[in-house]
């Protein structure tokens, strides 16, 4: 399941996207006799998707103290608590792993989000495309746009195909980022994880609780657009306390509206995303102290399905629990979109990429 950033994340892609269309369309009239897109146009699409790679890296990276505590928040054996809530637990990591504990899993974490962002730019295009073609075809009239539910679509499918490709580099991702220097078996890196669940637990395992996540992505993909694009609707056409000027949203008023679109989606699709790294665990040979809890039984909890994880962690540990580590969650959403916007903007400065940012 994607991050709560991934509104503004799908806010900033629009220039690249807007690339990729150009392309699309030079492409069409090349088949036509007309020329071809130029070298200089590909690169630049490559430096777009770039700044939006760097950028996700950098706000990732700023909030990875809070993501980490979230996802051991999540998974933690409930018969022995080492994380109780979002002060305690961060004075726990750094009092018993130091600053390297607060960021550990992070690089596999940023690993995965370049390839991610290029996946999902590219689908979300390839997904309109089609969508809008068979709208059109539906129709019959070949002048129609999207509309904002087809978008969502689109939106949905991007986010699903984007997540499906890049996901057992999430559960590797949540498997370092579970372990401690006391841990029985440790991965030394994205490679050696990969290796080692691959070898002994199959190649099955690599994408153990994909279901919750592709379920998850539905619901909040669609909520997160259509809070955002519903808040700024709102505010362009009645300009409450003046935060609408000339038709246009501030920079700070659109980083409110993606942050209250973004809590709303995550917190609707938490339970799964508790779901999948509950089922990411499973068959953790050595698993995490963390995971199994410090008693006698060195095993975690083994779940059959999405199903039988959401049973049993409902019977053992209350309702409550499908929320465990949501409010270090909700805390990073706001400071991790404002540095994503901002980074992706100095980065396309730097790189010199001269694109319009639409509404």
């Amino acid at each position: 399941m994607a991050s709560s950033e991934d509104v503004v994340v799908g806010k900033r892609s629009e220039s690249a996207v807007d690339r990729i269309v150009d392309l699309a369309e030079e492409a069409k009239m090349a088949s036509e006799g007309v020329e071809a897109p130029s070298h200089a146009a590909i690169f630049s699409i490559c430096k777009s998707l770039a700044a939006g790679g760097i950028a996700g890296g950098v706000s990732r990276t700023a909030v990875a103290p809070l993501e980490r505590l979230k996802i051991l928040l999540q998974v933690q054996n409930s018969q022995s608590i080492k994380y109780s809530g979002t002060v305690q637990g961060l004075k726990y990591i750094w009092r018993t792993e130091g600053l390297r504990g607060m960021f550990k899993g992070n690089g596999t974490n940023c690993a995965r989000i370049v390839p991610n962002s290029a996946v999902k730019f590219f689908s979300y295009e390839e997904a309109s495309r089609g969508i809008l073609w068979f709208y059109r075809k539906q129709t019959g009239n070949e002048d129609a746009e999207l509309t904002p539910l087809l978008r969502l679509g689109a939106g949905a499918c991007a986010g699903i195909i984007a997540m499906s490709a890049t996901y057992p580099m999430d559960l590797v991702r949540g498997r370092i980022t579970v372990q401690t220097d006391q841990s029985p078996t440790q991965y030394r890196g994205i490679f050696h994880a990969l290796r080692t669940v691959f070898v002994e637990e199959g190649p099955r395992a690599l994408y153990k609780g994909w279901l919750p996540s592709v379920i998850g992505v539905i619901p909040y993909v669609g909520l997160n657009f259509a809070v955002y694009e519903s808040l700024k609707d709102y505010l362009v056409k009645n300009r409450p306390l003046g935060l609408a000027q000339d038709h246009e949203l501030s920079v700070v008023t659109k980083l409110g509206c993606g942050a209250v679109a973004g809590t709303i989606g995550q917190t609707v699709a938490y339970p799964l995303d508790v779901i999948r790294r509950r089922m990411q665990m499973g068959g953790w040979k050595n698993a995490a102290s963390v995971v199994i809890g410090d008693g006698t039984k060195k095993a975690p909890v083994e779940y059959s399905g999405m199903i039988d994880a959401f049973r049993k962690t409902v019977r053992h540990e209350g309702v409550g629990a499908l929320y465990k580590g949501l409010v270090p969650n909700s805390v990073k959403v706001v400071p991790s979109i404002a540095i994503a916007f901002v980074t992706y903007e100095v980065v396309k400065d730097i790189l010199g990429v001269e694109m319009r940012i639409s509404d």
